[in-house]
């Protein structure tokens, strides 16, 4: 008497073996690599403002490197902010002055020009051309530290590489992105402004008397709130991606690409988030 057992399961085929191996690669390599990167950068961000709050209440932050690195950014980015603001300002002013002809309300262009680069594009000018130059140098810095085991020679040594590195840039980044976000206000307002008034004959007194009717506190308030949220997340995104660098010379390369996309992309996300929110909160003076 036989007793026949469980009918084994037939192999797959070579080609369906290699499809499910790139499959769970692929997985492997992108959504789960992505969710990596965002609960390392969730976890580096809590316990950066950790440190950051506990060092200044017990006056241990290091005001020092603060200063240098705000020095630094402003350095860097002032001037690239300064020569993309005005065509962008330049660019609204045309498209809201042709439009506002062709509506006959020529006399509110200076409110839609003006609430434009207020509320959408100063914030956003300043935090691209923060990640740009300032998340940039900020990760091929801690990208070539890593790489050259600076940074394990500071945790070996009991120094800690957030509180030292990650802290004062995240300080500078942040007063930096509020400062550079009110320049890029003024200055995108005067060039409205200049180009209306001069090149297409607007009348100065309608001009700034329509934006001052439409414009409220509120719009400011978004605006340095937006300021000081793309500052962190530049900073985080530029600390976490130098601190994460490997293999070399070429992830440092690696490291400032990510880091720049990936600013840029969550900059943008944040920014329809806050945009919704304030259309909902605020409705009455929705633009």
């Amino acid at each position: 008497m036989t007793t026949s057992g469980p009918t084994p399961s037939p192999l797959p085929s070579p080609a369906a073996a290699e499809v499910i191996q790139w499959s769970r690669g692929y997985a492997d390599r992108h959504p789960l690599a992505a969710l990596r990167t965002l609960g390392g950068q969730v976890v580096l961000a809590v316990r950066a403002f950790h440190y950051l709050a506990t060092d200044i209440a017990r006056r241990r932050f290091p005001f020092g490197e603060f200063v240098e690195q705000a020095t630094f950014m402003a350095r860097t980015a002032v001037v690239p902010t300064l020569f993309v603001t005005v065509p962008i300002s330049v660019t609204l002013s045309i498209q809201f002055g042709l439009l506002a002809g062709q509506l006959g309300a020529t006399s509110m262009a200076g409110a839609a020009n003006g609430l434009a680069t207020i509320r959408q594009g100063a914030p956003l000018v300043a935090a691209i051309l923060m990640a740009a130059a300032v998340g940039s140098a900020i990760s091929a810095d801690l990208g070539s530290r890593t790489i050259r085991e600076e940074t394990a020679a500071m945790e070996v040594m009991g120094v800690s590489v957030i509180r030292r590195l990650v802290v004062p840039r995240l300080a500078a980044a942040i007063v930096v992105a509020v400062a550079l976000t009110g320049f890029t206000c003024f200055i995108g307002f005067l060039a409205g402004y200049a180009f209306t008034v001069i090149l297409q004959g607007g009348t100065p007194g309608s001009y700034t008397t329509t934006f001052s009717s439409f414009a409220t506190v509120n719009d400011l308030v978004l605006t340095l709130m937006k300021a000081v949220v793309f500052g962190m997340i530049v900073a985080i995104v530029a600390c976490h991606k130098g601190l994460d660098t490997r293999h070399g010379a070429a992830g440092v390369a690696n490291a400032v690409n990510a880091a720049v996309v990936q600013s840029i992309l969550l900059l943008m996300v944040v920014n329809v988030l806050f945009t919704q929110m304030y259309l909902i909160l605020f409705p009455t003076a929705s633009f």
